[in-house]
């Protein structure tokens, strides 16, 4: 099937979407006018107009959803030839080798992804200014040979043959893609899918045509992507267009990681690093942490995201591109692909103040340095007195402090005291020990934070950051000397507080040995601010 008759296909497909609603509002129209025309009268009638009006609603919102929405698109930071000349000089040159147009606009985004758009007319069959987005995370972890793979994939899509009428398809699976997963959403669970009952029908109406749509041009968006693979190895070299694929894995999760232990740690606190480091930071941990990542770009997935994911797996991607011949470009562009930006620290800064919303207080506090971000971040979430485990205690006793718990614990209430923590509906109908073992993760996980809460409100937990590994949690005694602390320091303290709180939490609970720990905190400390 040549790409003219792929691309009209498609086009029928939409405008099929577009049919289904347009025909059944013309159906409860023909129906209210021979309701309003009968002649009949009565509360039945009346029940009946609102019943159609209530059904007409969905089925415009429908055919409204279809529409692509008024500047839909990621966030970021946009970068001009003027300040980033070297950049765009490779987008552009790289346009001019594979045939096609440049972009108009280059946006920095904090996505671990490279996209290109065009906001073109008619369905894609008007030209229009196209833009790039490019992913900060992909400059600070690609090399410059791998980051001209991605750029080549992403403006090879414009480019190839196969894809000269791609942007027609690709946007006839976004728009019916956005709809069926917005009516998906819709459709609800409970009482709302009780009440909603001919919703739900529609709703599975358009479902279903638009999962057909999604199959029907899946084949299609595949072959582009291969064919756009194919370019970027012919232009960038099928080493670095391989090796970039096979990063993506492990910036995506090491990307996720730095954001939750590291960058916003501190974010519903409304405390950020210091400015410019929010993701700046990211670099110093891809450096420190260059081994955990090996295994994550051998191991690729086989399978992609979803059976309707436009992406072959990237297994596979790999396979085809290692696959062609050797080209002999295995030592270029090794330089990492970050230093192409010019005026790094203003741009880091600008995308902060482009992707990040505001706190609920309204401004965000910056942390002096990393260890003191670190500090701060998990001395309020240890103080934090709405944690479940500490919400159940001041439940039942008034107090919730270690002491207390222990002292229920002792008494032998623990399970009774645990059937106020959140738990799964399967976890609340079991029984014994059955009930016990789904719950003891979380009490595990509770009293660890518990514990370190108490060392803190007596001064007496000392945080240790690092990039290589796990922050520390250095327990002290007097003189700030570590108690369970040394080459074994982790979030949770050590394995000494590990072993007391299973003690703890056994069958035939000891508290002996978390009593006995704690005591050796003690001292005559003055508790910190804000810890309660």
């Amino acid at each position: 099937m040549g790409a003219f008759t792929r691309a009209l296909r498609a086009l029928v497909l939409l405008a099929g979407f577009y049919l289904i609603g347009l025909v059944l509002l013309a159906l409860l129209g023909l129906g209210d006018w021979a309701l309003a025309t009968s002649g009949h009268h009565g509360i039945g009638v009346i029940r009946l107009l609102i019943l159609s009006v209530v059904l007409a609603v969905p089925l415009v919102r429908g055919l409204a959803l279809v529409r692509t929405p008024p500047g839909e698109g990621p966030h970021g930071v946009e970068l001009t030839p003027e300040a980033q000349p070297r950049l765009w000089e490779l987008v552009r040159a790289l346009a001019e080798e594979a045939g096609t147009r440049a972009p108009a606009r280059v946006l920095l985004t904090a996505d671990v992804n490279a996209a290109v758009s065009e906001r073109a007319r008619l369905l894609g069959l008007v030209p229009g200014p196209r833009a790039l987005y490019l992913g900060l995370p992909l400059l600070q972890g690609l090399t410059e040979a791998q980051l001209r793979g991605v750029l080549a994939h992403e403006l090879g899509h414009y480019s190839h043959a196969d894809t000269r009428l791609s942007g027609l398809t690709s946007r006839v699976r976004e728009q019916v893609g956005r709809t069926v997963a917005h009516l998906r959403g819709e459709s609800g669970d409970g009482e709302t899918r009780k009440r909603n009952v001919l919703h739900r029908w529609l709703a599975k109406l358009y479902i279903g045509y638009g999962t057909l749509v999604l199959r029907v041009t899946l084949q299609d968006a595949r072959r582009q992507e291969f064919a756009a693979d194919r370019l970027a190895a012919r232009l960038a070299g099928r080493t670095a267009t391989a090796s970039a694929l096979r990063e993506l894995p492990a910036l995506e999760s090491s990307f996720a990681y730095y954001l939750d232990r590291y960058a916003l740690a501190g974010s519903d606190r409304g405390l950020l690093p210091p400015r410019g480091e929010v993701f700046g930071g990211y670099g110093r941990l891809l450096d420190a942490r260059q081994l955990e990542l090996v295994h994550m770009r051998t191991e690729l997935p086989d399978e992609p995201a979803s059976p309707y994911d436009s992406h072959p797996p990237l297994a596979a991607r790999v396979r085809r591109i290692e696959e062609l011949p050797e080209d002999g470009r295995t030592d270029e562009g090794r330089a990492a692909a970050f230093a192409l930006l010019d005026a790094p620290e203003r741009v880091l800064a600008a995308l902060e103040d482009a992707v990040l919303k505001a706190p609920p207080s309204g401004t965000w506090t910056r942390a002096a340095d990393w260890p003191d971000l670190l500090t701060r971040s998990m001395d309020a979430r240890l103080g934090d007195q709405d944690a479940p485990l500490p919400r159940a205690l001041l439940r039942e006793k008034g107090t919730a402090g270690l002491p207390t718990l222990l002292s229920v614990i002792e008494e032998g209430r623990l399970w009774d005291l645990a059937r106020h923590l959140p738990a799964s509906a399967e976890a609340r109908a079991a029984k014994g020990r059955a009930r016990q073992a789904m719950l003891r993760p979380l009490l595990r996980e509770q009293l660890h934070r518990m514990v370190l809460a108490d060392f803190s409100v007596r001064g007496r937990l000392r945080w240790e950051f690092s990039w290589e590994g796990p922050h520390a949690a250095v327990l002290t005694g007097d003189g700030g000397a570590p108690l369970v602390a040394g080459p074994e320091g982790r979030e949770d303290g050590g394995p000494a507080v590990e072993a007391a709180i299973e003690a703890a939490l056994a069958d035939r609970p000891d508290t002996r040995p978390l009593r006995a720990l704690c005591a050796l905190g003690d001292g005559p400390q003055t508790p910190k601010d804000g810890l309660v």
